[in-house]
């Protein structure tokens, strides 16, 4: 058995792990690279093997740096079968399209006001490819092997997160690897807790949190004092959200916020419509979270559904203290530009990020303090208040890693550090080693090992 790195190695984007078995190619998640420009154009690079010659990809969760470069490898001419659980597709069907289509509108925009590079600014792929791509989607149950190629089977295990996350046990030749993907939370506010983990024989180790532990802070006075002070200037709050998990979790707090009087009954407004088809998925798959129907129910109650680009449009002209959530949670594009770019130049509103950055995004640079950002070929002045509260994240961070390993029936043979910036990751890989004893590497991009001892 031969794993190549193909992404997510010195970064938390771009995650794909290739296993080959006897000839027999097995893509683990087909991730897109987000972030710094050097990252990006990996996206637009040849693909390091031929995507005919893949056999089949297991998906661990519907996150875009997991899943979403599978419309332009579907494009440049995979065949084979995706396999993942059933609300990872559901959501894929959600976050897929809309990421084609944020790149349609994206090139579309870029060539009307001219401030791309290229002569004629083109997408990755188009809504219409990830429609096609979502033909090739099979669903498997937690815990149901898999059979594949080669004598290979996986199995899908819960890993709290967002709804569908998975860690993938491939067995192959006597040989268990498992494969983490994006570990979610003990105590996680909405989401269960990550399942112990499997015995395997080698370990690729997610890092996002390697050298960081998650704020203490309640998020629900944190979020009140922020909202009732933004409402006293007559300001809006706006906050980039994740749609797929975080926009569910805050729709939730300000609902128990205005239950309990904490915050007036401002409105509360979603705009975007993956987000609100996401927040529906939420609602359909109780055994995966922690809140009621009951729960749900109020949720959609409270909570004014921004569904088309005349409505968002309109959004940008509200003068009266409210609450907006819009994608995407790093400011890269989407809905979520256009209301930064009416917001975040007056002293009234604020700007909450609530959650991780990636170097090289918007909301890296607002959260570092950039006393100016680039949206749409125009430098904007940042003088709205700007908070970055960490507490909700879905990823897990190095202490409750840490905990996850200690559920490990034995030690990994060896464990790879993967889906982490440079610094991050050596530090978890330095953590394991000093307080577990196990062996481990950081791999470095397109690096290949040979599971042979």
């Amino acid at each position: 058995m031969k794993i190549q790195f193909l992404g997510a190695t010195g970064t938390v984007t771009g995650s794909k792990y290739l296993v080959t078995v006897e000839g027999k190619r097995i893509l683990v998640d087909c991730g897109m690279y987000q972030g710094v420009k050097t990252l990006r154009e990996r996206n637009w690079q040849p693909f390091p093997v031929d995507p005919k010659s893949i056999d089949a990809i297991l998906l661990t969760h519907a996150h875009i740096d997991h899943s979403g470069y599978i419309p332009a490898l579907v494009k440049n001419g995979f065949k084979g079968r995706v396999y993942c659980t059933n609300a990872t597709y559901e959501l894929c069907k959600v976050l897929l399209p809309d990421s084609g289509f944020l790149q349609e509108e994206d090139a579309r925009y870029a060539n009307k006001k001219k401030f791309s590079r290229h002569e004629h600014a083109e997408p990755l792929y188009t809504e219409d490819d990830a429609r096609k791509s979502l033909r090739l989607f099979d669903t498997i149950h937690y815990h149901e092997k898999l059979d594949l190629p080669a004598g290979m089977s996986a199995t899908f295990r819960p890993v709290g997160h967002i709804l569908g996350s998975s860690s993938i046990l491939l067995e192959a030749g006597g040989k268990r690897v498992l494969f983490s993907g994006d570990i979610g939370r003990q105590n996680d506010l909405v989401m269960r807790s990550p399942e112990p983990l499997p015995e395997c024989d080698y370990l690729l180790l997610e890092s996002t949190y390697g050298n960081r532990l998650h704020d203490t802070i309640d998020p629900f006075t944190y979020l009140e004092e922020i909202i009732n002070k933004t409402i006293k200037r007559g300001g809006i709050v706006l906050m980039p959200s994740f749609a797929v998990g975080r926009a569910q979790t805050m729709l939730y707090i300000l609902q128990l916020l205005k239950e309990q009087d904490r915050i007036p009954d401002i409105p509360v407004y979603l705009n975007s419509p993956m987000a609100i088809t996401a927040t529906e998925i939420f609602c359909r798959h109780h055994k995966e979270h922690k809140l009621t129907a009951e729960d749900c129910t109020k949720i959609d109650a409270g909570t004014h559904y921004v569904r088309s680009a005349e409505e968002s449009m309109a959004l940008n002209n509200k003068k009266y203290p409210c609450v907006i959530i819009s994608a995407s949670g790093m400011a890269s594009g989407g809905r979520v530009l256009h209301h930064l770019k009416s917001l975040v130049t007056h002293h009234n509103n604020s700007v909450v990020f609530l959650g991780f950055q990636a170097p090289g995004t918007r909301g890296d640079a607002m959260v570092s303090g950039a006393s100016n950002i680039k949206i749409h070929g125009q430098y904007l002045p940042v003088k709205a208040e700007i908070h970055h509260f960490d507490a909700l994240s879905a990823h897990a961070d190095y202490q409750e890693i840490m905990t996850w390993l200690r559920t490990a029936p034995k030690p990994p043979k060896r464990t790879f550090i993967v889906h982490g910036e440079p610094v991050p990751a050596d530090m978890m890989r330095l953590r394991i080693k000093d307080e577990l004893g196990w062996k481990v590497n950081v791999p470095e991009y397109l690096s290949e090992v040979v599971l042979d001892d």
